[in-house]
């Protein structure tokens, strides 16, 4: 959670406060990995998007380290192949790994994740050029002089929905990645289908959460129950 990667995430102090009610509630039953992974459920199902059925049952690592998770985590400048590489390595299907970038339907970007993409440009990544001009006016540098600037990722940034897909097919992805997604041909097929059927959208996104949030998890006798989620035991 410390990785340079999650600083636009709010609230993660939340996570500790609810490790705490439960260590009183069930001692050194439930791991901080599966909290986190229920939280993450509970706000797509919030925000009105499925509510998906996770099993649980994870266990915490025994070691910390935020520059594994820094190397781990997609970078905002990841290309096509390599995303594709990312996610098929957990499992996922071709439509699944389509799927699992619809979460970028909620929250907001930050200018530092942006500014390369629009200061210099891939001439494959296709972009909208009134789209452009707004994301400008938001990230006027090429050095953001603050972190705190955002845009938002899609339409309606407070809702699950399907927006983020109607968005890209139209050159208003937030990402250099949702532009690729929207155009290469092994994948704009499947944004087409998510963009017209946002139920079938719910089905394999659940899917896809499931098999990520299940990958390379500690469980049975490997791993241990933090006590805090901060530190190890």
């Amino acid at each position: 959670m410390a990785s340079r990667r999650n600083f636009g995430i709010r609230k993660r102090e939340q996570i500790g406060e609810i490790k705490s009610t439960l260590e009183v509630l069930c001692p050194g039953q439930v791991s901080c990995a599966d909290i986190i992974a229920l939280a993450a459920r509970e706000a797509v199902a919030f925000a009105g998007g499925p509510r998906i059925q996770i099993p649980l049952g994870r266990k915490d690592s025994n070691t910390s380290s935020r520059l594994l998770a820094d190397a781990l985590l997609p970078s905002p400048r990841t290309r096509i192949d390599q995303f594709l590489h990312i996610f098929t390595t957990k499992a996922m299907k071709l439509e699944e790994s389509v799927a699992i970038l619809g979460a970028h339907t909620l929250g907001t970007g930050h200018c530092i994740n942006i500014v390369d993409r629009l200061y210099n440009p891939d001439p494959l990544d296709r972009m909208d050029f009134k789209y452009e001009f707004y994301l400008r006016l938001q990230c006027p540098t090429e050095t953001p002089l603050t972190n705190l600037t955002s845009v938002p990722n899609d339409a309606t940034p407070t809702l699950f929905d399907n927006q983020y897909y109607w968005g890209i097919t139209f050159g208003k992805g937030l990402f250099g990645i949702d532009s690729y997604l929207s155009t290469d041909p092994r994948t704009a097929p499947i944004v087409a289908r998510f963009r017209l059927d946002p139920a079938y959208f719910f089905q394999t996104f659940s899917s896809a959460f499931v098999k990520l949030s299940s990958a390379n998890v500690l469980t049975g006798s490997s791993g241990e129950v933090r006590l805090n989620c901060n530190q190890v035991n």
